[in-house]
């Protein structure tokens, strides 16, 4: 079986992580294979949006340390630490540079860089049994693959040096309260009310979604008249697209409209 598997619902693409006997932990080979994968589907246009997924009873174990410790795992150089590493084809750094949302359903353990993964989609929902682990002190590490950039800014400063000072494991609702996740499902509808706010976005314009997740990524490094001034550059475009007039149209006429992202 393939290790990362791709699937496609009408609009919706699944990437799921398919190590379940290893928790999904990541091996060194499944890093360029699932950075491929998410850009195959941002640049699918047809696919409006992505869901991220792992076989079995947990989502992401980490990166997988008996892979690390191969003749090209991280001890020589593999992984985060090779030398010569191209961050931007890093899964990660992927994931945040896509144009397309992206939605993580959380079944079971997200930990280390499993949790990076988890934290770098737009939307995360959690199953009841989900745990998210950021034991990266635990293990003589950081988290090196956004975390320590993305977990300030989800819940501030004080938690996220709470939560990575000690290498703490958070249950769903604690997670959930937090504001690490949107929603937390019972196990057995993970997936299901994941690919059902998949759906949502994917009855909207593309144009827009797409052009809306970028402002807000600019916005997390501008000032307020900077992004207002971009936002605003991205506007006339989207003016003059057919979505546009699709949407005002359907408005008028009191139907659903129909997007074809042109």
């Amino acid at each position: 079986m393939a290790e990362i598997e791709v699937s496609r619902d009408g609009q919706i693409a699944t990437v799921l992580l398919n190590r379940p006997e290893r928790m999904n932990t990541i091996s060194q080979s499944m890093l360029s294979t699932l950075s491929s994968a998410l850009l195959d589907c941002d640049q699918d246009p047809e696919i409006r949006a992505i869901v991220i997924a792992g076989a079995g009873r947990a989502f992401c174990a980490g990166l997988d340390l008996q892979d690390a410790a191969s003749d090209e795992g991280v001890s020589k150089g593999g992984f985060a630490l090779a030398p010569k590493l191209e961050l931007r084809d890093f899964p990660p750094n992927v994931l945040h540079h896509l144009d397309t949302p992206t939605i993580c359903a959380i079944n079971g353990g997200a930990a280390g860089f499993g949790l990076d993964l988890a934290l770098c989609c737009d939307i995360r929902i959690a199953g009841q049994g989900a745990k998210l682990a950021a034991v990266f002190t635990k293990r003589g590490v950081v988290p090196e693959s956004g975390g320590t950039w993305l977990l300030p800014r989800l819940i501030g400063w004080a938690k996220a040096a709470e939560i990575v000072f000690t290498g703490r494991t958070l249950g769903a609702e604690e997670s959930l309260e937090l504001g690490l996740v949107n929603q937390v499902v019972e196990d057995a509808v993970l997936l299901e009310r994941a690919r059902a706010i998949a759906s949502e976005i994917a009855d909207n314009a593309p144009l827009a979604v797409q052009a809306a997740k970028r402002m807000m990524r600019a916005g997390l490094s501008e000032g307020f008249d900077e992004n207002v001034e971009r936002v605003y550059l991205q506007v006339m475009p989207l003016l003059k697209s057919d979505d546009f007039r699709e949407g005002f149209t359907a408005f008028l006429e009191k139907r659903k409209p129909k997007f074809e992202g042109r």
